[in-house]
């Protein structure tokens, strides 16, 4: 369950961190399918958007509010594989 977690955060914090930043045309790992950031990305960035993101701060956002995330972004998560 711990690693799950940790994988969904470094997944997360990747395509948050690369939204939030606006570096769009940046590769994403091919875990995060556009359905997956599609489904997530709303709650991250309502609930981690930092000034000067970096990878590390969104993680730890993510971290914090895991349970806040969005039924639909724990949805994905769950059919991709990376349940809680």
């Amino acid at each position: 369950m711990k690693s799950t977690v940790v994988l969904f955060v470094t997944l997360a914090a990747s395509a948050l961190a690369v939204a939030t930043a606006g570096a769009e045309d940046l590769k994403l790992p091919k875990e995060v399918t556009p359905a997956l950031r599609a489904a997530c990305e709303p709650d991250v960035r309502r609930l981690c958007t930092v000034k000067d993101p970096t990878i590390a701060k969104v993680k730890s956002c993510v971290r914090r509010n895991f349970t806040r995330l969005g039924l639909g972004c724990q949805m994905k998560l769950a059919s991709a594989g990376f349940g809680r």
